[in-house]
């Protein structure tokens, strides 16, 4: 499956029911550790009955740990044994993100699914930080199993790392198979690295992890990333993608990218794809997103949704 990225419990410009809606159709939207757990706050999520209540999400959540923020926000991030101490962008505070905090945090949120914190770097990242955050990843689990107070209600699902190096990707994936989880991911991708390697890499992640368990690629959402990876033995994807290129005017169709604002689509008056069913392409021309997505301000934030919309179904018909 692809999973829609909701980082605050919401895919941006999209409301929730459009998701479940066909041919969208999606089964589990993601939430952020990080960011849900410093607003509104994990207990205020609690007391709504879970952030799948709180957005009147009928299906099932996924929440990251808040891991991956130590690349997004590696300025504000200082990783420790502890755990990794941010500055918080909404007040300044410093923030200590351990294993137990983000799993306390996520078995507030209530997802289904909930992912363990690992130590990230870039996939690019080269030298012994990478071996230094395999071993670490492996430590932290054992604190995250040990922390998970609802685990007959949420899976916790462990993340191999090991940038690169396929060596360390495989003995990651081996100890974190002897813990017997749930589902397992294979993380730290997907960043900027060479197509082969990343590849590569994913390939002798998935071959180091049970074929039946959920094994989940995080981050991969290129169309050609996903049919690669799935034929390598990946079940699960999420990507920010579909989302991120809408709100820059392009559509993702079977013949690759479809840039609405080129001078090209300002005469176009069929829709997006003629072979989707999504309401954007029901419902509006190349044309007319032409206008939106060039104009800025209102029409540039509503071609985006339409977008974002019609990306996303695109990407879950193709699972």
């Amino acid at each position: 499956m692809f999973m829609p990225v909701g980082t605050q419990a919401t895919v941006k410009g999209v409301a929730p029911v459009q998701l479940a809606d066909a041919p969208v159709d999606a089964q589990v939207v993601l939430g952020n550790t990080y960011h849900l757990g410093l607003r509104p706050g994990g207990a205020v999520v609690d007391a709504l009955g879970g952030v799948g209540r709180m957005m009147r999400w009928p299906r099932g959540v996924l929440t990251d740990s808040g891991g991956f923020q130590m690349v997004s926000l590696s300025r504000f991030a200082v990783v420790s044994e502890a755990g990794v101490c941010f500055q918080s962008p909404v007040d300044g505070s410093e923030i200590l993100l351990t294993p137990e905090v983000s799993i306390g945090i996520q078995n507030q949120l209530g997802a289904d699914i909930i992912m363990a914190l690992d130590d990230v770097v870039s996939s690019v990242t080269t030298g012994p930080r990478v071996a230094e955050a395999s071993a670490r990843t492996v430590r932290w689990i054992d604190r995250c199993v040990a922390a998970h107070a609802r685990p007959a209600r949420q899976s916790l699902f462990g993340i191999v790392q090991g940038g690169l190096d396929v060596r360390l990707r495989a003995e990651c994936a081996a100890a974190l198979v002897a813990r017997n989880l749930p589902g397992y991911a294979v993380g730290g991708l997907s960043g900027g690295e060479d197509k082969g390697a990343f590849w590569r890499c994913v390939a002798v992640t998935l071959d180091a992890l049970p074929a039946d368990k959920p094994r989940y690629c995080m981050g991969v959402g290129y169309p050609e990333d996903l049919v690669v990876c799935v034929a390598l033995g990946a079940d699960m994807f999420d990507c920010v993608y579909p989302a991120r290129t809408a709100r820059f005017g392009t559509a993702l169709v079977p013949g690759g990218l479809l840039k609405l604002r080129s001078a090209a689509m300002a005469a176009d008056f069929g829709p997006v794809d003629a072979a989707c069913g999504c309401s954007t392409c029901a419902t509006t021309t190349r044309s007319y997103l032409h206008a939106l997505a060039g104009g800025g301000g209102e029409g540039t934030a509503i071609a985006g949704q339409l977008l974002t919309l019609h990306n996303v179904a695109y990407l879950t018909g193709l699972m």
